[in-house]
């Protein structure tokens, strides 16, 4: 009788095999970084020396992978292997948005249940009525312009629009950032917080808090004081209408209500941090990725007219979605927001640090090591994506264009909202948005431009996400439009 011998897994390799960019003793790659185009340099980084490649920021030790199903494994090794940065946690905690999306073990679970419910299918339907209001406000703002041939920021009002959302969902308060001539105080605040965030996650060092740049306090602190009153104000909301705590109308009264009902212990620091979260997070990233999406559709009008022929066929005059029903079947749309975030990814890196030695792609990774996923290579990958850098909607519709592969495979080839237990909580209300602004963009308009000056593409610029730079917009009525 003979046996077959076991097959031989080779031993993994010591982190400091892993070819990489060298820098500087005590600095690494500090001097060489590009803060705002970082992930571009990952992106080349991953064509000079593969998939998996290693560097060092200050004391830092970071393994970047750009493989998806490297990728995928490690997300999907969240929370247990895999945690958010000490710093980013850290720096959370100190600005007081201590919420789903930077905290860990006991903080994060005690809060997960509470975010996912509030922001599940079904909440985003009772939500819809308010995001329509949101909704019109935007077309009127953009008939204005077409009727007076006025060029469009479209970024800027891209961020109105989603500001808007989210004050209005996350604090029931009506900012209305759309009809005021300039930019609100929380506006304001956020322009200065998120790229100063950024700025102390890429550090080479933590610097103490006697040299931290002591403006950016006044910023935090009147943004969490308006948090708590947003607290103070639903408390008494809830107290007039008890119904609210059964049908809340925004997410800050189903965060109190969850609280009050004793959901594991939630405090009001877990709801202000994760209402806060929602503000920082969901500002942003849904209106860069309308940005690009726009941009992509003027660039390529044979998939713009195919979409909006759905519109019109789904939607009564005028494009305003009225129903979840009628977002799920505007197909075509959804589609063309998925090659969007294959082609245009708002978020570039998704970082992890680890929780314990443990191996990835075949490295022994030491505790504390920060291992970046870099998620845009993936999903322009020729042998997963035949004629990757063409935009090509039927890809998630048809599943042609995939090479063959399943949607599935697809799918898992690009995550935009990442994989596993940390996934974004936030999906389903980012794509309700997304789908509802194109919607009623291709109903009522014809893209005249969508260009930046004197470029044939826009400036990709990092902080936090990534977003499009000096995006211009003209548009001009249909004539069939209501």
């Amino acid at each position: 009788m003979t046996t077959e011998a076991a097959p031989v897994v080779p031993a993994p390799r010591a982190f400091e095999a892993v070819p990489g960019p060298r820098g500087w003793p005590l600095l690494g790659v500090a001097p060489r970084l590009r803060r705002e185009a970082f992930h571009r340099q990952l992106e080349g980084w991953a064509r000079d020396y593969g998939d998996v490649f290693a560097f060092r920021l200050g004391k830092r030790r970071f393994l970047a992978v750009a493989d998806p199903e490297v990728i995928a494994s490690v997300l999907r090794r969240r929370p247990g292997a895999f945690r958010r940065g000490r710093r980013l946690e850290q720096v959370s905690r100190e600005m007081g948005f201590l919420g789903l999306f930077s905290a860990n073990d006991e903080t994060w679970r005690r809060q997960r249940p509470m975010v996912l419910h509030v922001l599940d299918p079904t909440h985003i339907r009772s939500y819809l009525p308010a995001m329509l209001d949101i909704l019109a406000r935007l077309k009127r703002r953009w008939q204005d312009a077409a009727a007076q041939g006025r060029e469009i920021d479209l970024s800027a009002d891209l961020m109105r629009y989603t500001v808007d959302v989210t004050t209005c969902l996350a604090f029931g308060h009506n900012l209305n950032t759309l009809e005021a001539s300039a930019e609100t105080a929380i506006q304001q605040h956020l322009n200065v917080i998120l790229p100063a965030l950024f700025k102390r996650l890429l550090a080479p060092f933590a610097l103490p808090a006697w040299l931290r740049d002591k403006s950016l306090d006044h910023h935090v602190l009147a943004l969490r004081a308006a948090v708590r009153e947003f607290i103070a104000q639903t408390r008494s909301q809830l107290a007039e209408r008890p119904e609210l705590r059964q049908h809340p109308e925004n997410l800050i009264q189903a965060l109190l209500a969850a609280a009050e009902d004793g959901h594991q212990g939630i405090t009001d620091e877990d709801v202000s941090g994760n209402v806060l979260t929602m503000l920082l997070a969901g500002e942003d990233t849904t209106a860069h990725t309308l940005a690009w999406l726009i941009w992509l559709l003027h660039r390529n009008p044979e998939a713009a007219a195919q979409a909006r022929r759905e519109v019109d066929a789904v939607l009564a005059p005028g494009g305003l979605v009225r129903s979840t029903e009628e977002l799920a079947r505007l197909d075509i749309l959804d589609a063309c927001a998925n090659e969007a975030m294959r082609l245009k990814p708002v978020a570039p890196v998704i970082m992890n640090e680890a929780g314990e030695d443990v191996v990835v792609a075949g490295v022994l990774v030491p505790r504390g090591t920060i291992v970046a996923c870099v998620m845009r290579p993936g999903g322009v990958d020729a042998g997963r994506f035949p004629q990757p850098d063409q935009f090509d909607p039927a890809r998630w519709s048809t599943g042609t264009g995939t090479g063959g592969k399943s949607l599935s495979a697809a799918k898992r080839a690009v995550m935009p909202f990442g994989a596993g237990p940390r996934m974004c909580p936030g999906r389903y209300l980012a794509m309700a948005e997304i789908k509802m602004v194109a919607a009623m963009l291709l109903a009522n308009f014809e893209l005249v431009a969508v260009a930046t000056p004197g470029r044939a593409e826009p400036e990709e610029r990092l902080t936090l996400t990534m977003a499009p730079v000096g995006l211009k917009m003209r548009l001009r009525p249909r004539p069939d439009a209501s």
